[in-house]
């Protein structure tokens, strides 16, 4: 039986304990580093906007902060006025991740050399977003906006729509006023009669028909599909893919139930965006919540909206949306 008395023994083990000196010099400071670094707390960086319902859903429940605990990370929030601000404060580093934005949105952040990944899209929703204009205006066709000013914001989905719309009636950008306006200063102008007609999306579309009674001009329907997608910043979503695929899970499951719920999910979201249970659901019709991979087709359609941009000579160069990243769920 060997023992600590036994000389070769009594070597063995203070050659073993003059190795394990020399690793605590070393290597376990670095250990202990990488697994101190491992439990720092990361922040995610997400933007959104009051259309960005299931964001909002997810924001109110704490759903995110929760599911991302075990990979410590924490979760801070940021609001904007509309997509394109949203996006320029992606591209300036200042955002990791974003809420949806409508369809028109990225090309104009990609004319802009913003570097940005594809992670998500709701499938289209045409009829929620439209050009409307007061219900005791004279103008009951598009092609009556010829010489008028029409309020929306640049970049959006209403900017394509109404880009859309316009040609459908044989005329161009350079035959309307623009009004570059956010939405709560075009509803302003509107309401006065300061602009003739104004392209929104919902809610604020669902809202300014029963508050208003303003009427619909034109929709998206066979013009525009209105998909919104979902972004990231391509070094953070290289970096992190798991939290990617956590926040794209989430989102699926908050589509399905705001849609299996159209009574409650309306009263949840009504007071967080200061509108009444009422509103919210009639917009919430419109929306289909559903959300996907992004595929071949959604692409396909963002160089679409792309072209279209640059051959009215509103973007300044032509855009490869191809060129950019698409993350796919496992």
């Amino acid at each position: 039986m060997s023992s600590l008395t036994d000389p070769s023994r009594r070597r063995a083990v203070v050659a073993g304990l003059a190795g394990l000196a020399s690793i605590g010099a070393g290597a376990l400071p670095t250990l202990a580093r990488a697994a101190q670094a491992s439990d720092t707390p990361e922040t995610l960086r997400i933007g959104y906007q009051k259309s960005s319902t299931l964001m909002i859903w997810l924001k109110s429940r704490q759903t995110l902060e929760k599911a991302l605990a075990p990979l410590a990370v924490n979760v801070q929030w940021h609001e904007f006025t509309s997509g394109l601000p949203l996006l320029e404060s992606l591209n300036v580093g200042n955002l990791d991740l974003t809420a949806d934005v409508a369809d028109a949105v990225p090309p104009f952040a990609l004319a802009a050399g913003a570097n940005l990944t594809y992670y998500a899209i709701e499938t289209p929703s045409p009829t929620a977003q439209a050009i409307v204009v007061r219900q005791d205006s004279p103008i009951r066709g598009v092609a009556q906006l010829k010489g008028q000013r029409v309020a929306f914001a640049k970049g959006a989905g209403a900017h394509y729509l109404l880009l859309e719309a316009l040609a459908e009636a044989g005329l161009s950008m350079r035959d309307i006023e623009p009004a570059y306006l956010t939405p709560a200063d075009a509803r302003a102008a509107f309401e006065r009669g300061s602009v003739a007609a104004w392209v929104i999306w919902d809610p604020f579309l669902a809202a300014v028909q029963r508050q208003a009674n303003a009427r619909i001009l034109r929709d998206g329907t066979k013009l525009a599909s209105y998909r919104r997608f979902y972004l990231a910043a391509t070094p953070y979503a290289k970096r992190r893919p798991d939290v990617l695929a956590l926040v794209y899970e989430e989102l699926r499951r908050a589509g399905d139930w705001i849609k299996q719920n159209p009574g409650p999910a309306a009263a949840w979201h009504a007071p967080l965006i200061g509108l009444d249970a009422a509103t919210v659901e009639a917009a919430n019709t419109r929306r289909t919540y559903q959300v996907q991979a992004v595929d071949a087709a959604s692409i396909g359609e963002q160089q679409r909206i792309a072209d279209a941009f640059t051959g009215q000579g509103i973007l300044p160069k032509k855009v490869t949306v191809a060129s950019s990243p698409v993350w796919k769920p496992a």
